[in-house]
């Protein structure tokens, strides 16, 4: 996978939730397409087998609900490479959570990690951004537009990330600095496994989703990370504020 222009040689990129399905794909994509890759995550182990991909994918181990954690998420890269150009949001949990059962404990979890972390992560890197005309991709979720009955705090999270985006988008549009979304439908990943989903619930669950699907299966995280790369190529410099859904046309059944 490669950038359509290679004009993504040399460029800085931060990739959070880096350990593994969506972020390793994007962190590898971008450092395949000549990107120096900051690769972001809460497990150290994770982060190094993402490394071991390439050669340009440098990792910095953080929890970025942490107080401080996104100014030095950002000051590592730049320290590093002299600046940001490529900002990407993925890190983010899914939990399953009906409204009978909601937990304040979890809910604000869930908030701090899918948007409040996001804003301080964009805030911290605006500087360097401003001064590169750089871009932000957000990963939200087919159901950051489409009910969720089940998981309504999540799909709530996904939402704010797209009503991010779009008004990021205005707000940055006069510094050069764009900003779009990838929204995924269900991809091979680890993160029904990490919701605390049992085994024979996540088989379930994934039978039910590809029935939904129209073509028929999940996704891939290689699929989604190319259009995250896409997005960031500055050969995409007329698209902000765009949520691109890749969802094997889910949200149109």
């Amino acid at each position: 996978m490669t950038s359509p222009t290679g004009s993504l040689r040399d460029r800085v990129a931060i990739v959070t939730g880096a350990g593994s399905g969506i972020g390793r794909a994007a962190a590898l994509a971008f450092a395949r397409a000549g990107a120096h890759v900051l690769a972001v995550g809460r497990r150290a182990e994770a982060l190094e087998r993402t490394a071991a991909g390439h050669p340009g994918i440098a990792v910095h181990a953080a929890d970025i609900t942490g107080d401080g954690a996104p100014q030095a998420v950002v000051e590592a890269a730049a320290e590093r490479w002299g600046g940001v150009d490529v900002l990407v949001n993925n890190a983010g949990a899914t939990v399953v959570m009906p409204l009978a059962d909601t937990d304040p404990g979890r809910v604000a979890g869930l908030f701090a990690l899918n948007v409040t972390a996001p804003i301080l992560l964009a805030q911290a890197a605006l500087p360097y951004l401003r001064a590169r005309r750089g871009a932000i991709v957000n990963v939200s979720s087919t159901y950051g537009h489409r009910p969720l009955p089940g998981a309504a705090p999540y799909a709530a999270t996904k939402g704010a990330v797209e009503q991010l985006t779009r008004s990021w988008a205005l707000e940055l549009a006069p510094d050069g600095v764009r900003v779009n979304a990838v929204a995924p439908g269900p991809t091979e990943s680890e993160a029904l496994a990490a919701a605390g989903l049992p085994a024979p619930v996540i088989e379930q669950i994934k039978r039910d989703e590809i029935a939904r699907i129209p073509l028929g299966r999940r996704g891939t995280p290689e699929e989604v990370a190319a259009w995250i790369v896409h997005l960031a190529d500055p050969a995409a410099a007329w698209i902000t504020g765009q949520v691109i859904t890749v969802d094997g046309g889910l949200e149109l059944s």
